[in-house]
């Protein structure tokens, strides 16, 4: 009979489906364990908790140089919760985790929510999780987003509320989430954005506060959407409304006040400020910024610091050599086309210029002018309307709308070859060109080169091959490394890779590349052409 029985369980034991459900039960009951067992040290007080992760992000040039830094803490202050007035938890209670005085960590709706977004979506990328799950989140785990990591916050989540008082879980999370413009805690966003310490907070400041939190750069009032801040503040005094924490009187009043900013100064990196921010935005968009913010994170980007300086000084210069034809601002970009990789990123002429000298010129829409004559030329070479050795007109002509193009010499040819049309950047042969192939296949070839502010073509005319549609210049300088690159567009990176605080890789650039034209027809463009 016994051994009846054993044989029967061996043969439960050996169905998949079995097998499978008793692997995850010991998981089940081991990942607690082990995530109780790891973290139980950072466990034992709210300053260890709240320090833990105290670390900015270093960005590095492809030599290994640093040239920048995010999210330094410099004057972080910890205030306690009895410093920081009932409105401004309210605010932040209202809009983060409503029930967060009632449940023990974790919200089941919200995590059902979560659930479910994340088998629509068919990855494991939606949050639904408490102010206590976030504290775990923004001082405790990695950036990975996975079941594995989701369980463990739920573990580490109960087991904080097991230990403290929702006071003191409150005061940990407002002293460690991440408020924009370089501030950390309550009492230095407090300091950063209106210039006072935490605890005199009015209900206006305090909402608004607590609406930029899901994006904090993004929505910041100050560098930011301060439009859509201002909405969401609106949000949240609703929801105080809602929830009972203010009564409408105070809400309409709250919403009246006009709220005055006085920024702290922010010492401001000067190396490759534009390049900088765009690494950074990059970086939010992968990992989110309350992780990135606290990760530690080493960046080696793909620019090459020297090359870096030379270019400035030659942007500056130029600049300066043309104040007297009104120039105001230049930008220049470098990128590797068979890799992507961008190696020099000059957004303008100065940084510290109070007016033009924050406008990324790099990846801010101007008209190319003559340079796009090529992305044409590419195009007529393709559908073979014509070829190198194609003659073409040069004289002058009017179109019924009255438009008469000129040379930039005002000088005519008669009749020329197409290579020297292109090579000596002639305009009215260039027209005849469009003409001959049409605006649509001209915007069909530029958004195959990667340029991306080309829409319907029925909003351009032949000036367009003179360059009069707004393209951004790190467009067009991949789109010119097709010519260069026999033909294939490389996918554009400003990182080469990502190590975390401990120096273990997280990220490797791998170079993706595409053709998207004959190689014959790069190089007549390239070699024949110019």
């Amino acid at each position: 009979m016994i051994k009846r029985i054993f044989h029967e369980l061996w043969i439960i034991f050996k169905k998949p489906l079995f097998a499978l459900f008793i692997i995850w039960g010991i998981l089940f009951v081991i990942i607690p364990l082990f995530t109780y067992l790891y973290f139980v040290r950072d466990l034992t007080s709210k300053e260890n908790i709240i320090t833990r992760k105290n670390s900015g992000i270093i960005l590095l040039d492809r030599n290994n140089k640093p040239f920048f830094s995010f999210y330094e803490a410099k004057s972080k202050n910890n205030v306690p919760i009895d410093q920081i007035p009932e409105i401004t938890k309210k605010a932040v209670i209202s809009i983060e985790d409503k029930n967060f005085y009632q449940h023990n960590g974790f919200s089941i709706e919200g995590l059902a929510r979560a659930i479910l977004a994340n088998i629509e979506e068919e990855r494991f990328s939606q949050g639904g999780s408490t102010i206590t799950q976030q504290l775990v989140k923004n001082t405790l785990l990695s950036p990975e987003k996975s079941l594995l990591r989701k369980y463990q916050e739920l573990v580490l989540a109960l087991e904080i509320e097991r230990r403290f008082s929702k006071d003191d879980i409150l005061e940990m999370y407002l002293n460690t989430v991440y408020f924009g413009e370089g501030a950390f805690g309550i009492q230095d966003a407090a300091q950063s954005y209106f210039g006072k310490d935490a605890k005199n907070l009015t209900l206006a400041e305090s909402a608004l506060l607590a609406a930029i939190l899901p994006a904090p750069s993004a929505l910041s009032p100050l560098s930011g959407d301060a439009q859509r801040a201002f909405d969401r503040q609106e949000l949240v005094l609703r929801l105080m409304e809602e929830q009972g924490y203010i009564t409408r009187q105070e809400r309409l009043a709250a919403e009246k006040e006009k709220i005055i900013f006085h920024p702290r100064r922010q010492d401001i990196n000067e190396q490759a400020p534009h390049f900088a921010l765009m690494v950074k935005d990059e970086l939010i968009r992968r990992y989110g910024e309350q992780t990135i913010a606290r990760s530690g994170f080493r960046v080696r980007t793909t620019i090459d610091i020297e090359k870096q300086k030379f270019a400035e000084k030659i942007v500056a210069n130029q600049i300066q050599r043309l104040k007297q034809n009104r120039a105001t601002n230049g930008a220049t970009v470098a990128i590797n086309p068979k890799t992507g990789e961008i190696l020099v990123l000059v957004g303008s002429h100065s940084w510290f210029d109070e007016v033009n000298g924050k406008i990324n010129m790099a990846t801010s829409p101007r008209q190319p002018g003559s340079s796009f004559k090529p992305i044409v030329y590419a195009k007529a070479f393709e559908e073979r309307v014509i070829t190198p050795a194609t003659v073409l007109e040069d004289k002058p002509i009017t179109y019924p709308d009255g438009y008469k193009p000129k040379n930039y010499d005002g000088r005519y040819r008669g009749q020329i070859l197409a290579r020297f049309a292109l090579a000596n950047s002639l305009n009215i042969p260039s027209i005849h060109v469009l003409e001959k192939i049409g605006i649509p296949a001209a915007v069909e070839m530029a958004k195959r080169m990667g340029i991306t502010t080309l829409k319907n073509p029925s909003d351009y005319g032949l000036s367009l091959v003179l360059g009069s549609a707004e393209v951004p210049l790190i467009e067009m300088t991949s789109a010119f490394g097709v010519f260069a690159n026999e033909g294939k567009l490389s996918t554009r990176t400003t990182i080469l890779e990502i190590r975390d605080r401990k120096g273990k890789l997280i990220y490797s650039y791998t170079p993706s590349t595409k053709l998207i034209l004959d190689p014959r027809i790069a190089f007549f463009d390239l070699i024949n052409s110019f």
